[in-house]
């Protein structure tokens, strides 16, 4: 009676050649990158409706804090008329309107003189292309 041990079957990897073995490595990447694409597709519609929805509740707000400004105004124009007439009392709320206007364009002027762009990503983009080269054996 002999005591040598069978060796067991071929796995798939060890009986394939390695160009069927690239070939089911790239369909396996193919159907995951697909996969990845339709989840991100869900995900984009999902959030962009959502995104919808907030932005036109947002413009809403807007409109009706516009009404409650105009109002305001209308009311401040009446009781500074009984002080001082109409006529004054509406250069004076003109006046105050033009102080706001000013101080919020001076304000978004310098706002937008801070932006600088994109500055990290353009740095990173740089990057890439001398990731990708071999590397060089300095001389």
């Amino acid at each position: 009676m002999s005591t040598e041990i069978p060796e067991p079957p071929p796995t798939k990897a060890e009986s394939s050649s390695l160009g069927d073995l690239l070939g089911q490595v790239t369909q396996d990447m193919s159907t995951l990158l697909r996969q990845e694409v339709e989840l991100a597709k869900a995900e984009l519609k999902q959030s962009s409706t959502r995104a919808g929805k907030g932005a036109g509740m947002l413009t809403g707000a807007a409109v009706a804090g516009y009404f409650v400004l105009l109002f305001l105004s209308i009311a401040l124009w009446l009781a500074l008329g009984y002080l001082i007439g109409l006529g004054w009392s509406s250069l004076v709320v003109a006046v105050i309107w033009a102080i706001i206007a000013a101080v919020l364009a001076a304000r978004g002027r310098t706002e937008l003189r801070r932006i600088r762009g994109l500055p990290q990503t353009s740095e990173t983009l740089q990057e890439i292309p001398g990731t990708l080269k071999p590397n060089e054996d300095p001389q």
